[in-house]
């Protein structure tokens, strides 16, 4: 059968939320979780809805991506289609083609597991590999320790908590409760707990979210932000160790991060969070004409 790509409306996203939730298992590269369009979801459906592309053949939802920005493709397949030779190269021949609408022309990268055929082709249409990314995981088994600091979950009444942390975290940062309550709002929203750490002074210090993909199955932190007036005090580490007791009480049999390389610091606090560096992967990069 033909491979379709497809942009779908806001009443087909949960489509695409389910397929990310079954293709999350142990021990599969991953590129693309339900959490990552739930945190999207803060700018809407229909804003979530034209980030989205699918692939499709015979009914089947081979493929998902999301743009992330407007020169980021974040794409997965499911496990099983990862070497297909035809669903490769249609998702090669969209992606390099602007009037495709999966990326715009210019300068544009791709994140894709690593074990993607989709890594063999596009290099043959002038791309390269880009920025690397470090993954990083820890497993769920037995409990977490104490994180140390108080942990609050966040809900609607108090969300704008969990927005003022995040703006004190992030530079350049618009987020507000309209935007968590409309995040609320998506499909992965049920699978997700948001949390907030106070320090012994009553201060929210460091602020977390975290988005399970059901039972048994691997979750992600996404985002975890300490506000810059309280760094330095190992509020990152309490708030990780925090996510990763909250997403084991959620059912998920590992917490997973991806970070830039770059950011030594992020890595240096997962890893003393009881996180694993996984081998590094690097996205595909087009330059500019």
């Amino acid at each position: 059968m033909v491979i379709s790509l497809e942009k779908p409306g806001p009443d087909g996203l949960n489509e695409a939320v389910d397929a990310l939730r079954e293709w999350q298992s142990e021990g599969v590269a991953w590129q693309l979780h339900p959490g990552d369009l739930g945190w999207f979801w803060r700018s809407g459906a229909e804003a979530t809805a034209a980030a989205v592309r699918i692939w499709r053949r015979d009914g089947r939802i081979l493929a998902v991506g999301l743009l992330d920005g407007a020169d980021l493709l974040r794409v997965t397949t499911a496990p099983d289609v990862r070497r297909d030779e035809e669903l490769a190269r249609r998702m090669a021949e969209d992606i390099v083609a602007p009037e495709r609408g999966v990326l715009p022309p210019g300068e544009v990268s791709v994140e894709a597991p690593n074990d993607a055929l989709l890594h063999d082709l596009l290099p043959g249409h002038g791309w390269h590999a880009g920025e690397p990314w470090t993954p990083l995981r820890r497993d769920l088994t037995e409990p977490v320790k104490d994180p140390g600091l108080r942990i609050e979950t966040i809900g609607p009444d108090d969300c704008h908590v969990w927005a003022d942390v995040m703006r004190g975290a992030f530079d350049g940062s618009t987020f507000t409760p309209e935007k968590w309550r409309t995040m609320a709002t998506g499909a992965p929203y049920a699978d997700s707990r948001y949390l907030v750490g106070y320090d012994e002074q009553g201060d929210a210090v460091a602020a977390v979210a975290v988005w399970s993909a059901g039972q048994g199955k691997p979750g992600v932190l996404e985002p975890m932000g300490v506000h810059r007036d309280h760094r330095g005090h190992g509020h990152g580490r309490a708030i990780t160790f925090a996510a990763a007791a909250a997403l084991r009480k959620l059912g998920s049999s590992s917490a997973g991060v991806n970070t830039p390389s770059s950011n030594v610091a992020a890595v240096a606090t997962y890893e003393s969070s009881g996180f694993q560096r996984l081998p590094e992967v690097r996205d595909l990069t087009r330059d500019a004409s």
